[in-house]
C-alpha cells in the first residue's frame, strides 16, 4: 500500500489505524464467513450445495429465494421511481408529509408491516373480510412480495430522488429549445441519466429481500426461501453444517449481485457540466400524467398510513378488529416485566454500538481517501461487507466462530463472546454484529463528503506539526460532521430493529427487543405486537433526535471555505 501523495510515509497514527481496521475487519466478518465455508464442506453442508440443482427441494427453494427477490427488487424499484418522479417533478401541496411517510418504513421494526398486513388484508383481516367478506391467503409468495415490496421500496425512493434533484435542468431547456416534446425528453434524457440509479435500486433490493429473515418467518407460510431454511437448520434440525450449507448459498448470489452493483457504481455516473444543478426543474403538466403519478403516490402513501395507524390503534385496544375498546393491558403487560429487560438491554448495546460504528466507518472513509492507494478500493470492500453478507449468514457464522474461544496454534487470540456461557452473556458479540452490519452506511457518506473537501484543509494542519491522530480528531472528524451524524442515525436505528443476525445469538442473559416481537408474533398475540413496535419506533425517534441535537452542537459547516488564499 501507497501513501495518496507519493514521497509521504505512514505516520504512527495512520498506521495504528490501518492495523486496527484490518484486524476488526478479520475478526468481525472475514473470520465467521471462513468458518461457514469450513462447515459447508462437511458431509451435511457438501450435500446441500453438491446438490443444490440435481436435489428437487433444494432446487425450489433456490428458485423460491431468486424469484422472490427478483420480484421485489423490480416493484419497489418501480414504485421508488414514481415516488421519486412525483417528489421531484410534480406541483402539489403536502410534499414534505409525502417524505416523511415514505421514509417511516426505514425505521420500524421488520414485523410492523407483515404483523398489520395480515390483520388488515389476511383471511379475517378487518377489511378482506370484514368489509368484503374475502377471505383471501396472504401467507406465502403474494404476501412476501407485498410486505417486503412496501418495507425495501424506501431505498429505491431514497436513491432515485437524489439523482433526479442532482439532474442539471439546462439539459431539458436544450431539448425543449430543439423542439423534443416533454414525453421525448423524458425517454430519450431524463430516463438514461437514470439508468445507474435504478440499476443500483435494483441490485441493493434484491440483496435486502433474498437475505430477510423476519418477514419470511411471519408471513412466508410454505413458501421456504434460504434464509429461513438456514434459520431452521440450526433450531428446528440442530444441523450446523446443514445451516452453513444453506448459507453459502444464499451467500453466492447477494455477493454476486453486491460486486456487479459496485462495477456499474464505478463505470456509470451522471455527470453536470455547471458542478451544480442550475435553474428549476421541468415540472409535469400534462393532465394524464399528473393523474396517474398523483393517483398512484396518494394509493401508496394511504396504504403505508393505514398499515402504521394498525399498528399504533392495535396497541390500545384489546384485540382490534374485534374487540376495539380502549386498554392499556399490553403496555401494561410488557412493562410490567415482559420486556422490560428487552428494553434496556436493546437499547444500551445499540447505544453502546452507535458511535463505535460512526467511527469506524469514518475512519475507513478517511484511509480509503487520503491515505491509502494501492489496496485502497479492496479496503473499501472490506468495509462494505457487513452490508453485502445476508444477516442470517452473518449470525449463523458468528455463532459457529465465538460460542467457543478462537484459538491459533493451541494459543486463545480472542474470548469466547457468543453464548450463554460468553463473558457479559453473549452481548459483546452482539455488539460486534451491529458495528459491522450498521458501520457501511458511515463508510459510504464519508467516502462521498471526502471526495468533496480539498484535502489541503488536513495538510495545513499536518505542516504545522500535528499528528496525524490529532488532525483526524480535530480537523477531519468536524468537517465530516454531516456524514458522522448520517452514519450516526443509521448505525442507531439498524440496531434497534434488526433481527436475522442477532436471533443465533440471544441467551436467555440478553434478550433483544425485535426477537420479542418475533416471539410474540409467532404466539399471535398481536396486540403485545403492536405495543412493542410502537415503544421501538419512539425510542429511536427520541434517542435518534437527541444524537442528532449532540452532534450538530458540534457541527462544521463546509459551506465557505475554511482556507482561503487564490
Amino acid at each position: 500500500m501507497a501513501l495518496k501523495r507519493s514521497g509521504t510515509k505512514y505516520d504512527i497514527f495512520t498506521k495504528i489505524a490501518l492495523v486496527l481496521v484490518v484486524a476488526i475487519v478479520f475478526f468481525l466478518i472475514i473470520l465467521p464467513l471462513l468458518n461457514i465455508l469450513i462447515y459447508s464442506t462437511q458431509p451435511t453442508g457438501s450435500a446441500i450445495i453438491t446438490n443444490a440443482f440435481s436435489d428437487v427441494v433444494i432446487r425450489q427453494i433456490l428458485w423460491n429465494t431468486m424469484k422472490l427477490g427478483l420480484t421485489v427488487a423490480f416493484l419497489g424499484t418501480l414504485l421508488g421511481f414514481i415516488m421519486a418522479y412525483t417528489q421531484a417533478r410534480v406541483e402539489f401541496r403536502g410534499k414534505k408529509v409525502l417524505h416523511i411517510v415514505n421514509l417511516v418504513p426505514i425505521i420500524s421494526p421488520p414485523f410492523a408491516f407483515a404483523t398489520a398486513v395480515i390483520v388488515l388484508f389476511g383471511r379475517s383481516g378487518i377489511i378482506t373480510r370484514g368489509i368484503f367478506d374475502w377471505r383471501p391467503t396472504l401467507y406465502g409468495y403474494t404476501g412476501l412480495v407485498l410486505v417486503l415490496t412496501l418495507s425495501f421500496f424506501p431505498i429505491a425512493y431514497m436513491n432515485l430522488l437524489g439523482m433526479l434533484r442532482s439532474l442539471d435542468p439546462a439539459l431539458d431547456e436544450a431539448g425543449s429549445s430543439l423542439g423534443a416534446s416533454k414525453w421525448r425528453i423524458f425517454r430519450t434524457v431524463t430516463l438514461p441519466l437514470l439508468i445507474p440509479g435504478f440499476a443500483g435500486s435494483f441490485l441493493l433490493l434484491f440483496i435486502e429481500s433474498i437475505a430477510d429473515l423476519a418477514n419470511p418467518l411471519i408471513i412466508g407460510g410454505n413458501y421456504t426461501v434460504l434464509a429461513s431454511r438456514a434459520y431452521m437448520a440450526i433450531n428446528g434440525d440442530y444441523d450446523i453444517p446443514m445451516a452453513a450449507g444453506y448459507s453459502f448459498l444464499l451467500l453466492l448470489p447477494a455477493l454476486l449481485v453486491f460486486l456487479v452493483q459496485r462495477y456499474w457504481a464505478q463505470r456509470k455516473s451522471v455527470v453536470s457540466v455547471t458542478g451544480k444543478p442550475s435553474g428549476r426543474p421541468t415540472v409535469v403538466t400534462s393532465r394524464l400524467a399528473r393523474f396517474f403519478l398523483l393517483s398512484v403516490t396518494f394509493l401508496l402513501t394511504s396504504l403505508i398510513v393505514l398499515v402504521y395507524a394498525t399498528v399504533v390503534l392495535g396497541a390500545f385496544v384489546k384485540i382490534i378488529g374485534v374487540e376495539n375498546s380502549f386498554t392499556l393491558e399490553h403496555f401494561r403487560y410488557l412493562l410490567g416485566g415482559f420486556a422490560n429487560a428487552a428494553v434496556r438491554a436493546t437499547t444500551f448495546l445499540a447505544l453502546m454500538a452507535t458511535p463505535l460504528a460512526g467511527i469506524f466507518g469514518m475512519l475507513i472513509a478517511w484511509l480509503v481517501i487520503r491515505k491509502v492507494r494501492r489496496g485502497s478500493e479492496a479496503l473499501d470492500f472490506l468495509g462494505m461487507l457487513g452490508i453485502a453478507v445476508p444477516g442470517t449468514v452473518i449470525g449463523i457464522g458468528y455463532a459457529i466462530t465465538y460460542n467457543d474461544p478462537v484459538k491459533i496454534g493451541g494459543v486463545t487470540v480472542f474470548p469466547q463472546v457468543a453464548g450463554g456461557a460468553a463473558i457479559f452473556g453473549g452481548a459483546i458479540a452482539i455488539v460486534m454484529v451491529y458495528i459491522i452490519r450498521s458501520s457501511p452506511a458511515g463508510q459510504r457518506s464519508g467516502i462521498s463528503l471526502l471526495q468533496q473537501i480539498d484535502p489541503s484543509i488536513e495538510e495545513a494542519s499536518a505542516s504545522l506539526g500535528a499528528s496525524g491522530g490529532r488532525t483526524f480528531r480535530l480537523v477531519t472528524l468536524p468537517l465530516i460532521s454531516g456524514a458522522f451524524l448520517s452514519g450516526l442515525m443509521y448505525a442507531f436505528a439498524h440496531s434497534m430493529t434488526t433481527l436475522s443476525p442477532i436471533i443465533f445469538l440471544v441467551t436467555p442473559d440478553i434478550s433483544i427487543l425485535t426477537q420479542k416481537i418475533l416471539a410474540e408474533a409467532d404466539q399471535g398475540r398481536y396486540g403485545n405486537v403492536f405495543a412493542l413496535c410502537c415503544m421501538l419506533i419512539v425510542l429511536i425517534m427520541v434517542i435518534g433526535g437527541l444524537i442528532n441535537l449532540l452532534v450538530r452542537r458540534f457541527q462544521v459547516s463546509t459551506d465557505r471555505p475554511l482556507v482561503t488564499g487564490r
